[in-house]
Parts: C-alpha cells; sequence; structure tokens
C-alpha cells in the first residue's frame, strides 16, 4: 500500500520542478513510510512513497519500462490479489520478469492491453501510468473505490494524487471551497472533493489525459442481472468465494492481522483465515477495541444494539487466536495532538469525529505489531445488515442513512445548527432530494421485477455506490496514517456483483438481516455471534467523561469568536449547548458539537478560502 501523486505540464519543462514533486511526495509519507522515490521528465513528474508488502526489495516505485519510442512508466497503490495468476498468463505471451511483486504485473498487464488492463485485475488500487509513447496520463481506479485517487486539471495538463493533500501542495492548486464542497462536507453523501476544481477519479473510472484534453470512461458498474440459483446453490457460491477473496488477500510478506468485532462480518473473515493459516501450521493474530469500563457503561442506541467484548471473548474462545484488545480512555479521545492527526489524515471536515479518533488510535496500535489488516467492511451494505432496510426508512425520497443520522441529531437539514445565511446559500435539503433522485435514476431494472425488488435493489444499489464509499474512504485514510494496510475481502467484485443480483426475497429468506452470510458462514461461528443483532462501530459519547472533555473543547472553540468557523455554524446554538446542564445535552447535540470542533481543526489546518460567491 502507498501514495501516490504526479504532476503533467505540456507548456512547460517539470524538470526544473523537482523540489515541487519532492513536496507533493512528501505529504504521504506517512501512507508510505517505508521508501520515496521521484521520477520526472521534462512533461511528466511522478512521485510514490510505499508502504512495503509484496516483495520488500524488488517492488520499488516508480517502476519504468523502456520502449524504442520512449518509456512506460507507474506509480501504484493498492494489491492486485490475483497477481500470481497474471504473471503466468502474461509470461506466456513473452513478458519477463525482473522481481516477484505484483506492481511489475500491473506495469507488464498496462503494456499488453493498455488501458484495458483494469478489466483484468482482481484488487483494490489507483495507479497512474505515464506512456511517453503517446505523451499521455492514465488514471485508473478499482471498481467499488477502495483506494483513494483524485485529479485538479491546470490551464496545461493535470495534477494528481492519493489524497487531496498531495495535490494542494503544487501552488498551481487554490486551497478555496464552495458552497458545493461545503455541501459535501456537511452530509458526506459520496466521496466527491471538497476542494473547489479538484475531481474524484470515480470508482471503476479510468481518466485519460492528453494535450487535447482530459477523457473519462466507465470499465466497470454494477450490472442489473437474472439471478437463477436456487436459496442452497446460492448459500455454497457465497462461501466459495468467501472461502477464495480471504485466501487471496491472505498473500503478504509482511505480518498480518484482522479486525475483529464479534459482529459476524468480520468474525467470518477471522474464522476463514484462521483455518487458512492454521493449515498452514500459523495462528491467526486479531485487534479489538474497547473503552475503559465500557460494558458496565454501556447504553444501547439507535445504531448499537449490544457492546462488542462479550462477542470478541466467544470467537476468540472459539477459534484460538493470537489476540489483542486495545483499551482506549476518555483522554485518549480528547487528546488535540490525536485530532489534529486525524482531520490532517481525511483532509475534511466530513469525518465522524470521536468514531475516527478511536478508529485512528486502534490502527496505531495494530500498526506495532502488522502491517496488513483484514476488515469486515461492506457486508452490510451487499448483504442488508443495517436496520433501515428492514423499516420504513427505506419508503421515504432520502437516503436512509441521512434519515437516521438526522433522527439521531434531533431534526432535518435545515434545523442543523448552521447560521442563515450558510443554510440559504447551501440549500442542504434540496442537494439531498437531487442527489437521492440521480441515484434512483442510475438503477436499471429487470423488466419481470416487483414494486419491493425494485425499492430494494434502489437501496442496495446506492449504499454500494455512495454510502460504502464514504466508509472506505474514512478507513483507508485513517489506515493509512498509521501505515497500516486494510483490505477488504466483502469488496472483491465478484462477490459483490454475484449478491447485487440475488433477489431480496432471498437476501432475507429467514426473516432477518444477512441471510445469506449468516448461513453461508454458520459453520464458523459460535451460536452467540451467528445470531448478534447489527451493532455499529463503539463508541463513547454516552460516556460523561468523554462528554466533559467535548464540551471543554467546545467551550475553548467559542473563545474564538473571530474564526471563520462562526461564518458557517450558528454561534448562538453553540453557546446555548454548552452553557447548559450537561446532564440535559442530548446524543444529537454531543455529535454536532464533535462534528463543529473537528471543522474548527481543519479551518486551522488547512486555512481554506471560503469562495462561497
Amino acid at each position: 500500500m502507498c501514495g501516490i501523486t504526479g504532476w503533467v505540464s505540456y507548456g512547460a519543462d517539470l524538470t526544473e520542478q523537482q523540489a515541487t514533486i519532492d513536496a507533493m511526495t512528501a505529504t504521504m509519507a506517512l501512507r508510505g513510510p517505508d521508501a520515496s522515490g521521484t521520477w520526472v521528465e521534462p512533461h511528466a513528474a511522478l512521485g510514490h512513497r510505499r508502504l512495503a508488502v509484496i516483495d520488500l526489495d524488488g517492488g520499488v516505485q516508480p517502476m519504468e519500462f523502456a520502449t524504442p519510442n520512449g518509456p512506460v512508466v507507474l506509480v501504484y497503490s493498492g494489491e492486485a490479489y490475483n497477481f500470481i495468476e497474471l504473471r503466468r498468463e502474461l509470461q506466456a505471451r513473452g513478458h519477463r520478469f525482473r522481481t516477484s511483486s505484483d506492481t511489475e504485473v500491473v506495469l507488464h498487464g498496462y503494456l499488453e492491453w493498455g488501458e484495458s488492463v483494469a478489466e483484468h485485475l482482481n484488487g483494490m488500487y489507483a495507479f497512474a501510468v505515464w506512456d511517453a509513447r503517446d505523451q499521455k496520463l492514465v488514471l485508473i481506479r478499482d471498481r467499488l473505490g477502495v483506494k483513494p485517487l483524485y485529479y485538479y486539471p491546470t490551464a496545461d495538463g493535470v495534477l494528481f494524487g492519493s489524497e487531496p493533500k498531495a495535490i494542494l501542495a503544487n501552488p498551481l492548486a487554490r486551497k478555496a471551497v464552495d458552497f458545493n464542497g461545503m455541501r459535501t462536507a456537511v452530509l458526506a453523501v459520496g466521496g466527491q472533493a471538497i476542494w473547489k476544481g479538484m475531481c474524484e477519479v470515480e470508482p471503476g473510472t479510468v481518466v485519460t489525459v492528453k494535450s487535447t484534453g482530459i477523457r473519462t470512461r466507465t470499465y466497470w458498474k454494477l450490472r442489473t442481472a437474472p439471478h437463477t440459483d436456487d436459496q442452497k446453490s446460492t448459500v455454497e457460491r457465497i462461501r466459495e468465494l468467501l472461502d477464495d477473496t480471504v485466501n487471496r488477500q491472505l498473500i503478504s510478506d509482511v505480518p498480518q492481522c484482522v479486525l475483529l468485532s464479534g459482529g459476524l462480518d468480520s468474525s467470518a473473515i477471522a474464522s476463514l483465515a484462521s483455518r487458512k493459516l492454521s493449515a498452514k501450521g500459523d495462528r491467526v493474530r486479531t485487534f479489538s477495541v474497547d473503552f475503559v469500563d465500557h460494558v458496565d457503561r454501556f447504553r444501547p442506541d439507535a445504531f448499537r444494539t449490544t457492546p462488542d467484548a462479550p462477542f470478541v471473548k466467544d470467537m476468540v474462545n472459539m477459534i484460538g487466536p493470537v489476540h489483542q484488545q486495545v483499551v482506549l480512555s476518555a483522554e485518549n479521545l480528547s487528546d488535540p495532538a490525536v485530532r489534529r492527526a486525524v482531520i490532517t489524515a481525511r483532509d475534511s471536515p466530513s469525518g465522524l469525529g470521536e468514531s475516527d479518533i478511536s478508529m485512528y488510535l486502534l490502527f496505531q496500535a495494530i500498526r506495532g505489531e502488522s502491517t496488513v489488516a483484514l476488515s469486515g467492511e461492506a457486508a452490510d451494505e451487499s448483504f442488508g445488515g443495517y436496520q433501515w432496510f428492514h423499516n420504513n426508512i427505506r419508503e421515504l425520497p432520502i437516503f436512509p442513512w441521512m434519515a437516521a443520522l438526522l433522527s439521531a441529531q434531533g431534526g432535518n437539514p435545515a434545523l442543523m445548527p448552521f447560521t442563515a445565511e450558510a443554510l440559504a446559500a447551501m440549500k442542504l435539503e434540496i442537494y439531498l432530494g437531487d442527489e437521492y433522485r440521480t441515484a434512483v435514476a442510475a438503477v436499471d431494472h429487470l423488466d419481470s421485477a416487483s414494486r419491493i425488488e425494485r425499492q430494494m435493489r434502489v437501496m442496495f444499489h446506492m449504499h454500494l455506490t455512495r454510502f460504502l464509499r464514504m466508509l472506505l474512504d474514512r478507513k483507508d485514510r485513517l489506515s493509512m496514517a498509521a501505515g497500516l494496510e486494510v483490505r477488504v475481502p466483502f469488496c472483491d467484485h465478484r462477490l459483490v456483483e454475484y449478491v447485487y443480483n440475488t433477489p431480496w426475497k432471498l437476501k432475507a429468506f429467514d426473516g432477518r438481516e444477512k441471510s445469506l452470510l449468516r448461513h453461508a458462514v454458520k459453520d464458523l461461528l459460535p451460536p452467540s455471534v451467528l445470531n448478534r443483532k447489527k451493532s455499529g462501530y463503539p463508541t463513547m459519547m454516552h460516556d460523561n467523561r468523554f462528554s466533559s472533555a467535548l464540551l471543554l473543547e467546545a467551550k475553548e472553540v467559542l473563545a474564538d469568536a473571530h474564526n471563520p468557523l462562526f461564518t458557517l455554524f450558528n454561534r448562538k446554538w453553540v453557546q446555548s449547548v454548552v452553557e447548559a446542564d450537561s446532564s440535559k445535552i442530548t446524543h444529537g447535540e454531543k455529535l454536532l458539537l464533535d462534528k463543529m470542533i473537528d471543522m474548527y481543526y481543519w479551518i486551522d489546518i488547512y486555512s481554506p478560502e471560503f469562495a462561497m460567491s
């Protein structure tokens, strides 16, 4: 796993800009703590920071292949899990390899298939190829958007990077945010860049840059197809795919582990990994996160039904991993230096506050023992794990996760604690409605589909193409800021495609959430975990110790009366909350204060220009 960046200019000599490409590359040192490299010619400059995972000595980048008509140079972030099979295929076609890295396989794949190389890959990746033969830059991102990639058109070319901070390190990039960007930051309905003029390479997309302009091509999207397997065959096929993808994602030349929450998804991955490793005489290593006195202080809410610890214990007793529980305190979560590091990692105030902080601290602890971790992310979006798949929220003309979040925060977008001027300019409700209708219109249906099947296909499509992108971006940014590579087996596109086209009546055939997954892995889990209801990522927001620290920090923010934050947030609302009886502050108000503090730090770190005209 790595960080990539670059600059293409058809009107300048970039050999004179070594210091700038070095600065762009240096912004991603945390993504790639093991090595740094750049490659520069007159019209193209590429930068790479490396986290060495496969072929520690041979996978050095930028990686160049000389041709009679000019070099082809690759900077690559991610993993191609089918690189062993692809190497054999390419060798049969006459290609010769100097290393055992998947990076070289991707480079030779491009030499063989050009931009269509993406269609041959199974994995998570974001990479750039400078093809001097045609003087073009090719940017390619994986199908589900596991790895991030952004670009910024300039007057005579383009800047690009794994993260906005790499692009913003170039003087040509303007650190400006307009109302469209602020809407994106506030509502986080997709994975869009918040910076004015900056674009995100969409998942499953190729962006080609030439002197004549920029062209985009979608090479993969969710497609609707009939599902002909019966219930038994469907369950068996899902298990086959899970077995295969976990086996592929355990390939590593560095220590690896599994994130274990005691939920169905992560426990299934942990159990499968344990079986694979046990067959080789190894034990799986697992990590979980908890808070001081959390079980005793736990209170269920709309998103969390039970504490994780008892279920993690049951899994540990069953599969016998080398397990480590990372226990965090209110002091850990309220450390200003940690929040600053988290906001810097995300480049945006659109995070999840305290939950982001605890995830970052978890990843830092894991990095002391492992370089690669497997996660259960994306199972809920594919199999229907969230409660709103099964209640009347799915009937509302709004993104269901937004409906649930707004309910938890105590209102609708118009009641959120922003200034009247900001609310009038952002037009949050109109924006949400437009985004929702766009999402619905993107879905194809079978002619024979019933009303409920059409409704549920829309639900799954918008979760996989929008909500999941937000979660994947979060996990990538926070893990890479700790120098940890997180792999997501449930994002294997073969599994996603298969389950997406499974009818709703099969997805919920036993009347419960994630019926297909539950039955596919029932032999791997103890009854307590197998029958556990969905419970979200744990939080300390209900703990008075963290709440007190949060209110104290909010008061410090209020003291900075002339901060640009208060052109957005309603200062009187903030003041009324922090001066109220602390025992009467609602959970929703705490969430909003947490978001406000995130934005305060973001403004301090990035000094954005608010281009609100």
